[in-house]
């Protein structure tokens, strides 16, 4: 892979037609184009924020074949492949190879839980994946599917794979993410997907961040990466906070409190599209849209007319 994990990317939502339900190219190609034109250094298909769970394999390979078509070379295009069994995500993988994928990321299987899903089971995962896939795997944390945490030992082992080049660790958690950061080296780099501690993860070392707050908040996330890259004191230091306050509330609040749904709502409202989520997911309504527009407008963030 030629270009270095790092910088912010943008795990992009899959767009769905409000009258089939089925997906939404157009839509979808426009949101590539404005997140690269924001200057997020790239995208991630197929993950959380995209609804992969809820995707079948048809749907995965035209979302990877319409970025694989916007996303330059000089930015990467990484396509999340979890899946239950090892051999679901092999095929999930090679499919995303085929498409162009310069990597993968790989949720931790998780339906049968924490005990099940020891870390011999995990190492036994991860490593055949590694040693088959043709493009780098990146490790995913995100304990609020998962319901439990890839511990920092099997990390640091994982690390040291040569086709193992990351992790993106969603958890929030200061701590655990400093015991992946031992980890980091210049084979294998840290990103944070938790954008209400983004500033912090940095000054401690991570990499950079895949943030899906970014997607209708891009000023503010780059803001904080490039002070926090310029140096941690005076002016630098003063923008990075500035913008890490704008940026908290929203990736508090509506990426975590309210999930896909707010996330696409709050694209709606700054001009992006978002559109419909996938049942069984249900849309924002009430008084959590009114919330979702207080937290735009406090954070001064351009609204559509």
């Amino acid at each position: 892979m030629s270009v270095p994990l790092r910088g912010i990317l943008g795990p992009v939502v899959t767009n769905f037609q409000s009258g089939n339900g089925e997906v939404d190219a157009v839509a979808f190609a426009n949101n590539l184009r404005a997140h690269l034109a924001a200057g997020l250094h790239g995208i991630v298909v197929t993950g959380s924020t995209g609804e992969a769970a809820l995707l079948d394999e048809r749907e995965r390979a035209v979302l990877v074949e319409i970025a694989r078509e916007i996303v330059p070379s000089d930015r990467l295009l990484i396509v999340g492949t979890g899946a239950e069994a090892t051999r679901t995500c092999l095929r999930h993988t090679r499919h995303a190879v085929q498409r162009g994928a310069d990597a993968v990321l790989v949720v931790a299987p998780h339906y049968y839980g924490a005990k099940t899903m020891s870390a011999a089971a995990l190492r036994g995962h991860y490593s055949e994946i590694a040693d088959k896939s043709p493009v780098p795997v990146v490790l995913y944390n995100i304990p609020k599917y998962m319901h439990f945490s890839l511990a920092p030992q099997l990390v640091a082992e994982l690390a040291r794979h040569e086709n193992i080049i990351g992790i993106k660790d969603s958890s929030g958690d200061l701590e655990l993410l400093s015991t992946y950061l031992s980890a980091q080296s210049d084979s294998f780099a840290v990103m944070t997907g938790n954008g209400s501690t983004f500033k912090r993860a940095l000054e401690m070392g991570a990499r950079g961040g895949i943030l899906a707050v970014a997607l209708f908040a891009a000023a503010p996330a780059l803001e904080v990466y490039e002070s926090v890259a310029r140096g941690g004191g005076g002016e630098a230091g003063a923008a990075a906070e500035r913008a890490q306050q704008r940026l908290a509330p929203l990736a508090a609040r509506i990426v975590g409190d309210m999930g896909v749904a707010g996330v696409k709502a709050a694209l709606d409202r700054v001009g992006l599209a978002g559109g419909p989520v996938r049942s069984p997911l249900l849309p924002l309504a009430g008084s959590e849209l009114a919330q979702l527009m207080e937290l735009l407008r406090t954070a001064e963030l351009q609204l559509a007319a």
